[in-house]
C-alpha cells in the first residue's frame, strides 16, 4: 500500500494557527466595537442637534405667544381702565347737580315781603382712591374702585321788611320745601335750616328789615 506525504502539512498548520489567533480576533471584535459606537455616538450626536434645534423653535415660539398674551393682557387692562373712565363720565353726566334747574325752581318762589339778596352754592368733591385686587394670605381682596362724593349746599340770604319783620321767616322756608324741585331733591331731615336771623335794621325808605340766611342741604352724590 502506497504512503502519501503531504509535505505542506506543517504550512498549512501554522497557516490555520495563525488564522485562529486569538489576540487577532480580539483586534477585530474590537475594531468592529468601535465602529458600532462611533456609529452610534454620530447618530446621537445627530438626534441632539435636531432636538436642540427642535428646542429652539419651541422657545421661540413660546417666547413669540407669551409676548402676544403680555400684548392681549396690556390691551385688557387698558381696554378696562377706559370702561371705567366711560362709565364714570357717563355717571357724571346722568347724576350731575344742574344748576340751571336750581335757579329756574328759585324763580318760581315767591314770599310777600321777602326780598332774595344772594344765594351761594357751594359743591365739594370727597376723592377716595381706589385699590387692586390683592391677595392675603389665602384670601382673595377683590378690586375696590375710586370714588368721588360731591357735597352740595345752598346758602340763601334774604330781606323781610313786611310790617313785623321776620313773620316771612319761616313762610318763606315753607315755600321752599314746598317747591317740587326741592321737595324731591333737599335732604328729608333738616333739608332747610335757618342759620341767621339779624335784629330789625332800619331801611333807606323808613321801613324795618331784618336779614336771615337759610342753608339748604342736598344728598351727597356718590360716584
Amino acid at each position: 500500500m502506497p504512503i502519501r506525504i503531504n509535505l505542506l502539512t506543517e504550512a498549512l498548520a501554522e497557516q490555520e494557527l495563525r488564522r485562529r489567533d486569538p489576540v487577532k480576533r480580539a483586534i477585530f471584535i474590537s475594531a468592529l466595537l468601535v465602529s458600532i459606537s462611533l456609529v452610534w455616538f454620530s447618530s446621537t450626536w445627530l438626534n441632539c442637534k435636531l432636538a436642540q434645534k427642535d428646542f429652539s423653535q419651541v422657545q421661540d415660539a413660546r417666547k413669540s405667544l407669551t409676548n402676544d398674551y403680555n400684548r392681549v393682557l396690556l390691551s385688557m387692562k387698558t381696554l378696562s381702565e377706559g370702561e371705567e373712565r366711560l362709565g364714570a363720565l357717563q355717571q357724571l353726566s346722568t347724576n350731575r347737580f344742574l344748576q340751571g334747574n336750581l335757579l329756574n325752581a328759585l324763580q318760581k318762589i315767591y314770599v310777600p315781603n321777602v326780598q332774595l339778596t344772594r344765594l351761594r352754592m357751594e359743591q365739594n368733591c370727597i376723592y377716595t382712591p381706589g385699590s387692586p385686587a390683592k391677595t392675603n394670605g389665602s384670601v382673595v381682596v377683590p378690586k375696590r374702585p375710586a370714588t368721588v362724593v360731591e357735597q352740595n349746599t345752598l346758602t340763601l340770604d334774604a330781606r323781610d321788611f313786611s310790617p313785623n319783620p321776620g313773620d316771612q321767616v319761616n313762610p318763606f322756608k315753607d315755600a321752599i320745601l314746598q317747591s317740587e324741585f326741592f321737595k324731591n331733591s333737599l335732604n328729608k331731615t333738616n333739608g332747610v335750616r335757618l342759620l341767621n336771623l339779624s335784629a330789625p335794621q332800619p331801611g333807606p325808605n323808613g321801613k324795618s328789615s331784618v336779614q336771615f340766611t337759610l342753608e339748604c342741604r342736598f344728598p351727597d352724590i356718590t360716584r
